[in-house]
């Protein structure tokens, strides 16, 4: 075996990375060609600066401080040409890297696992001016007020015990602080694109972005939505797409009006209460009881309702398969509380809702980068043999990515240490050959190199 070929084998047996493993199982550089990233855009390989990105995500550095670390990093310039190019299409980029990292779990889904897609929408506070597609008076379900910030609108996917984010849109109200369309990019641009959409209500946001993954082939068993999408029209929208709806549903009596002389939610709970006893049930802390009718709407015709019941509220939630037994529709709408958590660990981990920028494809940029490190590192975390909750498996990738890098980088040092010391290995060519070796199969395998 030549020289190279051995330390490269060699590399690859000490230090696996995870992260590269799996991009180079999906060929995420086919799917970059395939969303428009070209390197003579940026003046280097967006190969190279995507990994690094993720990197920088996953062991939660900004990108000053990963310069600052990283001597293999590019200059400051190169990574905000890759965040604000016009061009590029970081929606099909994360789209087709979940369809792959999904296709890729389906050798360890059951049959039984109820496969769901959930829409949802979250509002990140900011505070910086002139931020496009900034917006006042957003209400911020997390801070319980009214603030200054980004709404943000996704599409995501659970099969009990993977979650990924397949997808997002940025929402505006009427309220706009920066325009959005004093840029001039070409119609068909994708950045043009993304500033145009988000004039558009939420519910056809999330119906866009439904069609789109099935037309990847991304199958689930159901949708997931609260009462803010849980309307009639978009309901039945989404039974035309084949998808059966499990939701929670405003008790409003002009919205839900059903067939019948028990034609609102109220009169059917307290018929329903005549004919049935209630049963008990549990959510955390939550004690609950329960109760369930079958009625007829006239624009989603029979519809299964399971009332659950708390010390302070009552909760219709409404299946369209009516199949499904009472447990089952709760134990699957529990699933949507699972976006609740993605959120909390993509702000936690990954730099969620801390982007710096002030320009509009900037800040689609950070998000979709978020968006597919947390994906990354939510699929790693299943193929795992023993899988973990995703705040312990992130702690301990970036554990694993710095101290290799930081070891690869003392061993180096060491060994230029021995040639600066011995005279005699100095003039040795073979051992300078082969720490340059060493320096470029490491950042082959790792992506970037640290400083201790």
């Amino acid at each position: 075996m030549e020289l190279d070929n051995f330390i490269q084998t060699a590399m690859r047996r000490v230090l696996k990375n995870p992260i590269l493993t799996v991009l180079k199982d999906i060929n995420f550089s086919s799917i970059l060609k395939q969303s428009n990233f070209i390197k003579r855009d940026i003046g280097v390989s967006p190969y190279l600066i995507t990994l690094q990105f993720l990197y920088m995500f996953i062991i939660n550095k900004k990108i000053s401080t990963f310069m600052k670390y990283s001597n293999d990093s590019f200059k400051k310039d190169v990574y905000y040409r890759l965040l604000k190019n016009e061009k590029y299409n970081w929606r099909k980029l994360l789209l087709l890297s979940s369809a792959k990292l999904i296709k890729r779990l389906h050798i360890l889904q059951k049959n039984t696992d109820t496969k769901v897609l959930i829409i949802d929408d979250t509002v990140e506070i900011k505070r910086g001016q002139s931020i496009e597609g900034c917006c006042k008076n957003l209400w911020s379900n997390k801070e319980k007020r009214v603030v200054k910030g980004v709404n943000i609108v996704s599409l995501n996917y659970s099969d009990s015990y993977t979650d990924m984010m397949l997808d997002f849109s940025i929402n505006y109200n009427k309220n706009k602080i920066t325009d959005v369309m004093n840029n001039h990019f070409h119609h068909n641009s994708n950045a043009n694109k993304r500033r145009v959409e988000g004039y558009n209500g939420k519910n056809i946001l999330a119906l866009d972005m439904l069609q789109r993954v099935l037309k990847l082939g991304i199958y689930a068993d159901y949708l997931l939505v609260d009462s803010w999408y849980a309307k009639p029209d978009f309901i039945n929208t989404v039974q035309t797409n084949g998808l059966n709806v499990i939701a929670r549903i405003a008790n409003n009596p002009r919205i839900w009006q059903f067939v019948g002389k028990h034609n609102t939610l109220e009169s059917l709970y307290t018929q329903a209460k005549k004919q049935k006893t209630s049963k008990f049930g549990n959510y955390n802390t939550i004690k609950y009881t329960y109760i369930s009718t079958i009625a007829t709407h006239k624009t989603l015709g029979r519809i299964k309702i399971v009332f659950i019941k708390t010390k302070d509220n009552l909760i219709p939630i409404i299946s369209t398969n009516t199949n499904l037994s009472d447990i089952e529709i709760i134990n699957t709408y529990k699933k949507r509380w699972n976006i609740e958590q993605g959120y909390k660990d993509l702000r936690e981990y990954f730099q969620f809702g801390k982007e710096e920028n002030r320009i509009y494809e900037a800040i689609i940029a950070r998000i979709t980068l978020s968006f597919l490190a947390y994906n990354l590192t939510s699929y790693i975390n299943r193929v795992q043999n023993e899988p973990q909750t995703l705040g312990n498996l992130f702690r301990d990738l970036e554990c694993q990515l710095e101290t290799l890098a930081i070891s690869m980088e003392l061993f180096l040092k060491i060994l230029e240490q021995i040639i600066e010391s011995q005279e005699i290995v100095k003039r040795n060519k073979d051992l300078e050959q082969i720490i340059h070796m060493l320096r470029v199969y490491t950042k082959k395998q790792l992506g970037f190199m640290c400083e201790s």
